[in-house]
C-alpha cells in the first residue's frame, strides 16, 4: 500500500526481465490511474497498480511514469483506456474515413488535435475521440501505445452475459454506464458522481428515459463498489438481478488478487481483449 488512495500488488515471482513478453494495461479515468502487467507467455497476471480519487489523473500519469520503474519496462504490447469528454459514435453506415475533421467539430472541449478511431464491430459503429494533450504527451513516451477511449473495456467484455443488461464500472467519483439490450447498444455514458444521493438521481434518469424492464435486466457491477455500500444499496432497490462480475473472463490467472474483491480490476483487465 502506497498510501490511504493507493496500492501497489506485485508478484514476488515476477522478473522484470520478462518484459518483453509481457503487455502493459493503463486505464485512466476522470479521477482515478490504474495498470496492470500481464505475462501473456503464461496468461498471468504480474503487478496490479491503482490509485483513486486523484486530483488530476494526468499529472499523476506523468509522475508514475518519472517515478515507477515498471512502467519503464519494454513491454511486448502497451494499451492506454482514457476518459475524454470528446468522443462521438458514428455508425458504419455513416462513417468516412476521408473527413474525420467534421466529426470533431461536435467535441466539446479544447484536446490534443490527433484523432483515433476505435472500431466496435460488435455493434456496428466506429468511435473517434482525442484525448488531453498532457495525457497524450505522456502516451507518447511509450513505445507504440495503443490509445482507446473509456468505453473500450466496457463494451469489450460480456460476450456470453444477456442479451438484455446495464453495465455499471465505479470508480470512488464516478460510475461508466453500458446498456445493451436484444445484443445492440443502447446507451453509454460516463457520469461524475459526488455520492449515492447523486448516483440514485442518475440511476432513475436512466431507467425512465430508456425505458429499461426492471425485471428483465441483468446489472453488471465492476470497479469500486461493494456489496451493501450507498451506491449497491441504491441499485437494488429497482433490480433484482445483480451479479458482481469477475475478474477475468479469459482464464488469466489473476492469484495475486486472491485478497481483493474479484470485480475491482474486471475493466483494467478487459483492456487485454481490446483489439
Amino acid at each position: 500500500m502506497n498510501s490511504k488512495n493507493s496500492i501497489l500488488l506485485v508478484d514476488p515471482e515476477f522478473d522484470p526481465n520478462t518484459a518483453a513478453d509481457c503487455s502493459l494495461l493503463i486505464k485512466i479515468t476522470a479521477d482515478s490511474l490504474s495498470y496492470a502487467i500481464v505475462d501473456k507467455s503464461c496468461n498471468q497476471l504480474k503487478a496490479v497498480y491503482d490509485q483513486q480519487e486523484c486530483r488530476n489523473a494526468g499529472r499523476e500519469l506523468a509522475n508514475r511514469l518519472k517515478n515507477d520503474s515498471y512502467l519503464n519496462l519494454p513491454f511486448k504490447e502497451i494499451k492506454a483506456s482514457v476518459f475524454t469528454e470528446n468522443s462521438i459514435a458514428v455508425p458504419d453506415e455513416l462513417f468516412d474515413p476521408q473527413d474525420l475533421n467534421k466529426y470533431a467539430r461536435y467535441f466539446v472541449e479544447a484536446q490534443s488535435s490527433n484523432l483515433y478511431l476505435q472500431p466496435v464491430g460488435r455493434f456496428g459503429f466506429t468511435t473517434i475521440f482525442n484525448i488531453s494533450t498532457a495525457i497524450e504527451e505522456s502516451l507518447d513516451t511509450l513505445n507504440s501505445c495503443k490509445r482507446y477511449d473509456h468505453s473500450a473495456a466496457l463494451l469489450s467484455v460480456g460476450r456470453e452475459r444477456e442479451t438484455t443488461s446495464l453495465n455499471l464500472d465505479f470508480t470512488v467519483g464516478s460510475v461508466n454506464v453500458s446498456y445493451i439490450n436484444n445484443e445492440q447498444l443502447i446507451f453509454q455514458k460516463y457520469y461524475q458522481i459526488e455520492n449515492s444521493e447523486e448516483f440514485n438521481y442518475y440511476l432513475l434518469l436512466i431507467i425512465s428515459q430508456l425505458k429499461i424492464n426492471l425485471a428483465k435486466t441483468t446489472l453488471y457491477l465492476s470497479g469500486i463498489i461493494h456489496q451493501n455500500d450507498s451506491n449497491h444499496q441504491c441499485i437494488t432497490k429497482y433490480f433484482n438481478t445483480v451479479h458482481f462480475a469477475p475478474a477475468v473472463e479469459n482464464n488469466m490467472d489473476s492469484r495475486i488478487l486472491d485478497d481483493m474483491p474479484a470485480h475491482y480490476y474486471s475493466s483494467l483487465l478487459a483492456l487485454d481483449q481490446c483489439e
